[in-house]
């Protein structure tokens, strides 16, 4: 259980101090102006970054061994790259959070702009009054223009009469309701396009708060009697953030080895003195006599009970199968699927469950049968099936092998 622990501590410990490693990486790489220099900053953070880990190892190596200077050493060495690691992370923390908050604003505005174009398309449609759809209305007014009057106001720009006024008094309200439809058509068109907007949304676009997280703290504080801003609240989860990674990567391998106890020391050896003393007192002990071994009875054959029997283990069926069926001689083959077929058979009659055939072809290549793969099928070389006059007379052989 000790040592399940280490290893468990040990690789959260790796973890923890894998991702501050990489934060160093990624702020030491954007203070540099060329690549080159964003390589080196980036490799000496993260080379930083990792030595702090190895600093307790030293200071209390140097302690116990009572080297006083180099442990003044290693602590200066650690407070200098712990507090660098420790900067470098609470940027890296920060510039990420306010980044995915400043994200989340935007998002939450566009998403607020969607559902006011949508409420704005609504209620222009709503004001539309009642029509067709334009094709229809559009066959009405095609068919007014193949009549008579159409010719004779020419295309109602002279009325003459009641029947040519009311003709074209037809035909403009057709115009109208033409125009209401087209106009329905556009706004139905930009309210599908919105919804679909709207689906792509996620349900953090919606979200009223830029960083839930630190408003729903900032309100837990609030009931507890301190007044503190969300963006304030902001800062000192990115301060603990970097607070936890600098200090499980600094010290949490330091802490899971300890488990393992590395400076336990041994039990010293026996002084030779001792160990003389010792061997003096075990040869005043008296020793026994060994007892003679009583002789076998008289009359009774020599058997073998007493001596231990070499067995083997019972042969499986796919043994049997090889000795009952299965000839060797050169120069013929068998295909897989026929020999696995009369595998089968050969169950059948024992009453025996066949294995699968892919367990089957493991078991059976497994005793030394050479496999290979001819046109495009697979084939046992150098076996064939043996006749049913010789399977009947391998069917009485035993099962088991006695060595």
């Amino acid at each position: 259980m000790r040592h399940a622990l280490g290893v468990l501590g040990v690789l959260a410990a790796g973890v923890l101090l894998a991702v501050s490693a990489a934060m160093n990486w990624r702020f030491g790489y954007s203070l540099g102006m060329t690549e080159v220099d964003k390589q080196i900053y980036g490799a000496a953070s993260a080379a930083a970054d990792c030595f702090k880990a190895l600093v307790p190892f030293f200071f209390f190596a140097a302690v116990k061994n009572k080297m006083w200077a180099q442990a003044v050493a290693s602590a200066i060495v650690g407070v200098v790259v712990t507090a660098y690691s420790l900067t470098s992370a609470l940027g890296h923390a920060t510039l990420n959070r306010q980044d995915t908050s400043g994200q989340r604003v935007v998002h939450a505005a566009a998403y607020k702009d969607l559902r006011a174009d949508l409420k704005r398309a609504q209620d222009q449609l709503s004001w539309i009054p009642q029509h067709r759809p334009a094709n229809t209305v559009l066959s009405d007014i095609d068919g007014m223009r193949f009549q008579s009057l159409w010719t004779k106001t020419k295309a109602c720009a002279e009325t003459t009469g009641p029947q040519s006024r009311e003709f074209c008094q037809k035909y403009q309200g057709l115009n109208a309701e033409l125009a209401s439809a087209q106009q329905a058509d556009k706004w139905n068109g930009a309210i599908q396009e919105i919804n679909t907007k709207l689906a792509k949304s996620t349900g953090a676009d919606a979200m009223a708060d830029a960083d839930p997280q630190a408003a729903a703290l900032a309100k837990l504080a609030s009931l507890l009697g301190v007044s503190i801003k969300t963006e304030d609240m902001q800062t000192a989860l990115a301060i603990f953030v970097a607070v936890l990674l600098e200090v499980g990567s600094g010290f949490g391998m330091f802490v899971a080895m300890a488990t393992w106890r590395f400076h336990d020391q041994q039990a010293p050896a026996m002084p030779k003195m001792a160990a003389a003393r010792v061997r003096e007192v075990v040869e005043d002990v008296p020793q026994q006599q060994p007892v003679a071994a009583s002789k076998p009875r008289l009359g009774v054959a020599n058997d073998n009970r007493s001596a231990p029997k070499k067995l083997t283990a019972p042969e499986t069926d796919v043994e049997r199968f090889h000795k009952e069926r299965i000839d060797v001689s050169e120069g013929t083959s068998l295909t897989a699927t026929t020999l696995y077929e009369d595998y089968c058979a050969w169950c059948e009659e024992q009453q025996k469950e066949p294995l699968a055939l892919p367990t089957f072809g493991r078991e059976f290549a497994d005793l030394g049968v050479q496999k290979a793969k001819i046109a495009g099928r697979v084939r046992y070389i150098g076996i064939g099936l043996r006749s049913g006059l010789e399977h009947e007379e391998d069917k009485k052989l035993p099962a088991t092998r006695v060595a």
